[in-house]
């Protein structure tokens, strides 16, 4: 397997939380999304994911892209801790949860989105901040009401053990300090987090250990 991200995309954290919840160390690429106009962009990376988006996993002359396909071909294919239940309703309330975040509060906040903003709509730094804590706030504010209305209280999102609702939620989490989200309101969200970060999977995950990590 070889695996293309960087540090800061949510979506390449969330693969790179899975491979050590999988137990796997797939070869690593690093696609620098703001170098040389975005390497993301170059036709040598564009040919493994037409958007022109990390992550991408390379596996036997095959690409997977999009990170939520990713995590769930590694559940299907690779031994190791579940990451989803076994109860239909209960896995179908999971992807939910996840795709809270990583299809309508992520992509929200992705590059290509906060640089048409202060392009071509000609919005400052501090406006796409303000577009980005509006947006991080509505989407964590929702993922802690889905919480809420479970019968238990658990360590992690939805059980005794972290799976794929959890991998969505702790690069979100990352973003949300990143942009001064205020998460006062959030309890749930933020124990859950703590809980997650205090495993190697989660810690060794994050941007800051990445080998093309900057400041």
């Amino acid at each position: 397997m070889v695996f293309y991200g960087y540090f800061r995309s949510s979506a390449a954290y969330r693969c790179r939380i899975a491979f050590n919840l999988k137990g796997i160390s797939p070869e690593n690429r690093y696609v620098h999304l703001r170098k040389n106009g975005g390497e993301q962009k170059m036709p040598t990376f564009t040919a493994l994911n037409p958007q022109g988006l990390v992550p991408a996993l390379e596996i036997d002359g095959a690409v997977l892209t999009q990170s939520l396909a990713i995590i769930e071909w590694l559940e299907e294919t690779q031994g190791g801790p579940a990451l989803l239940p076994s109860d239909p309703l209960e896995r179908a309330e999971v992807r939910a949860f996840a795709q809270v975040i990583a299809c309508d509060t992520h992509p929200l906040q992705n590059l290509r989105v906060l640089d048409y903003l202060k392009g071509p709509l000609g919005h400052n730094q501090a406006q796409a901040d303000d577009w980005c804590r509006e947006w991080i706030g509505r989407g964590l504010s929702a993922c802690e009401a889905l919480l809420e209305r479970r019968n238990e209280e658990t360590p992690f999102c939805f059980g005794e053990t972290p799976g794929l609702a959890d991998i969505c939620l702790v690069p979100q989490m990352f973003s949300a300090a990143r942009f001064g989200v205020d998460l006062t309101a959030m309890p749930r969200l933020r124990a859950i987090e703590r809980a997650c970060n205090a495993l190697y999977a989660f810690a060794d995950a994050h941007p800051s250990r990445q080998p093309d990590t900057e400041a």
